[in-house]
């Protein structure tokens, strides 16, 4: 195809035209899109200032609202609206306590004995949600909690040694009413009195009754929240008795019977509520918070207190702030101790051992020494010299055993396999000699209660707390020098030492022992050695040092009390002599020796009939 000369201008021309089109096109809608852009701003620049603007007046109507409804809720007592917070501190040997002016109450308690981990004071209901009051009437249809209300007047003075702070909120009327709460800290103690004091009682309580309301939060002590959860009880003493819910096993109690007290512990410390006259019913309520608030629970304790007629009325209360020591709480004769764990539950059969036998020894102990890690040791020694005539027949068994090996050995040729002749002639060589092959067996019977009544003890004794021994840190938690930095399932993130020196010597246990008694055709006794160990390497790894620590040094007394007595003390040639003798004597079967062989008589015929069946 040719093009002349006027085709290419007219292509040329129709070129530029387009190009020029889209240029302008684009140019236009660029403007548009930015003067959109720029409306947009506007528009939101706009709101936001109209927001900006509404917002100060919304949060000024509210304020005024809330402002409304705070002059209507307080009523006849105007005062109750000074918003200054006046704290107010006062020591005893034992303790620093602040007060406050809003609600005329406990604002926080710190213990001087007792430390967090970051060496501050332990501090007990010292969080928002802590506080105390109840609801009165404060003139027409109005009422308010006192916790919301502030108590201008603050007065303090001493007598017969005690610290007294009182809070009184006046009645701006000619009715004379009022409501002092006085306090009464004594120099060496870890309960507050708290009475509430009333003139007008009649028009600001409904029907006599103060309705209290006291809630406590329990905020994490320990290092190991989850251990701490799971010894965090709720105790109360409802018509004279005493009773106690784990805090995770359930979430509330109605009391409809009169109640002396109502309290909340955290394995090591105590907050307590005792009404002295009484409260005549009412409800607790708690909820087990994440791990990661660190609270280990809060409780609302709804209770209603009869008050008498009368004026001036006083409602006399008193508060335990403190540890959860044994010694401290049997002496308020409040049956506040027996919320101290030393056995409980399944475990209460082991209570009368922690508290005639272990306690008092480990106390009996701290009075020579402040090191526990030793304490533990000589009570450890205590224990098994306390016990060494029944282990000591124990081992003189199992010798007695290890001497009848050969003859053993020479019924299991003889019963070819056949476990069931195995079994009975064992039993009739058992009883020729004169041996008791469950006599073996009594050391480790006698360690479970005593394990178990430590076990309480250990998780319960507040003394251990935070006590250094070799590389722990703390006594009454698991030792931790080795960290993997990832959590393994049952074993978790650490690997005690303590649990490590535990399991190894219960090898060496297991070993000995076995080497001590006839061989075993059972797989499953076989492996037993090798089987319970690791089973404590996973059970022992979480628990108290101090309880694994005592596991050990037992364990090391137990090797060394089997070395001396198999090697030094019994005599073997004596024991086969002995044996040769009750051989010849003639033998009476107990009745336990008569069923085994009948019911392995019986286990015998049956065999033979079955085989007889088949053929």
């Amino acid at each position: 195809m040719k093009f002349d000369r006027n085709t290419v201008i007219g292509f040329t021309v129709l070129a530029v035209l387009f190009i020029g089109y889209f240029y302008f096109t684009n140019k236009q809608q660029s403007e548009y899109r930015k003067t959109q852009a720029d409306a947009a701003k506007i528009e939101r620049a706009k709101k936001d200032s109209i927001d900006a603007l509404r917002k100060p007046a919304e949060d000024s109507a509210k304020k005024v609202m809330d402002s409304i409804t705070k002059v209507s809720n307080v009523g006849n007592f105007g005062k109750a609206l000074d918003s200054t917070e006046k704290l107010t501190i006062i020591e005893n040997k034992l303790m620093k306590i602040t007060f406050t002016s809003r609600g005329g109450r406990v604002k926080q308690v710190e213990l001087k004995n007792y430390k967090e981990h970051d060496s501050s004071l332990v501090k007990l209901a010292a969080t928002e949600f802590d506080k105390i009051g109840y609801r009165i009437n404060t003139g027409g249809n109005n009422s308010e909690e006192t916790a919301n209300l502030s108590f201008p007047q603050i007065d303090s003075s001493t007598k017969d040694g005690n610290t007294i702070i009182s809070f009184t909120l006046q009645a701006e009327d000619s009715s004379g009413a009022y409501i002092t709460h006085e306090f009464v800290v004594k120099p060496d103690d870890y309960m507050i009195d708290f009475n509430v004091k009333m003139n007008g009682a009649d028009k600001m309580l409904n029907q006599g009754v103060m309705n209290l309301s006291w809630q406590y939060a329990a905020a994490q002590q320990e290092s190991d929240i989850a251990f701490e959860k799971q010894n965090t009880q709720v105790g109360y003493v409802e018509d004279g008795s005493f009773d106690y819910h784990t805090i995770g096993r359930k979430s509330s109690k109605t009391f409809d019977e009169n109640v002396k007290w109502v309290g909340v512990r955290q394995r090591f410390f105590f907050t307590i509520l005792v009404a002295k006259e009484n409260f005549s019913e009412g409800k607790m309520e708690w909820t087990v918070p994440e791990d990661s608030t660190k609270t280990i629970v809060q409780s609302i304790a709804n209770m209603k207190v009869p008050v008498k007629a009368g004026a001036p009325t006083v409602i006399p209360f008193s508060i335990y702030y403190g540890p959860s020591d044994y010694n401290v709480l049997k002496t308020y004769d409040l049956k506040f101790e027996k919320l101290v764990n030393l056995g409980q539950g399944m475990y209460s059969f082991v209570r009368p051992i922690n508290k005639y036998i272990i306690m008092p020894i480990f106390n009996f102990l701290q009075g020579f020494t402040g090191n526990l890690g030793i304490v533990i040791a000589l009570l450890t020694i205590f224990i098994r010299l306390l016990t060494s005539p029944l282990i000591y027949k124990s081992y003189l068994s199992g010798a007695k055993m290890k001497a009848l090996r050969p003859e053993i050995a020479k019924l299991k040729e003889k019963t070819g396999g056949d476990r069931q002749a195995m079994s009975m002639e064992q039993m009739k060589l058992f009883r020729e000699a004169g041996v008791n092959p469950l006599g073996g067996c009594i050391p480790a019977l006698l360690q479970i209660p005593i394990f178990f009544a430590l076990f309480s003890y250990f998780n319960s004794e507040v003394a251990l707390r935070g006590a250094n021994f070799l590389w722990a840190n703390d006594l009454s938690a698991f030792d931790d020098p080795i960290h993997f930095g990832f959590h393994i399932p049952l074993l978790g993130s650490h690997l005690s030492l303590f649990c490590i020196a535990a399991v190894v010597t219960s090898f060496l246990i297991s070993l000995y022992s076995m080497s001590m008694t006839p061989d075993q055709s059972n797989p499953v006794m076989k492996y037993m050695p090798y089987i319970f160990p690791i089973f404590l390497l996973f059970f022992f790894n979480r628990l108290p040092s101090a309880l694994t620590w005592y596991y050990t040094v037992s364990n090391v007394i137990t090797l060394i009390l089997q070395y001396i007595i198999q090697n030094y003390i019994i005599d073997h040639d004596k024991i086969l002599a002995k044996i040769g003798e009750n051989r010849k004597k003639p033998k009476t079967k107990s009745k336990w020796q008569e069923r085994m062989e009948q019911m392995q008589e019986q286990q015998k015929k049956m065999k033979e009939m079955q085989q007889k069946n088949k053929r």
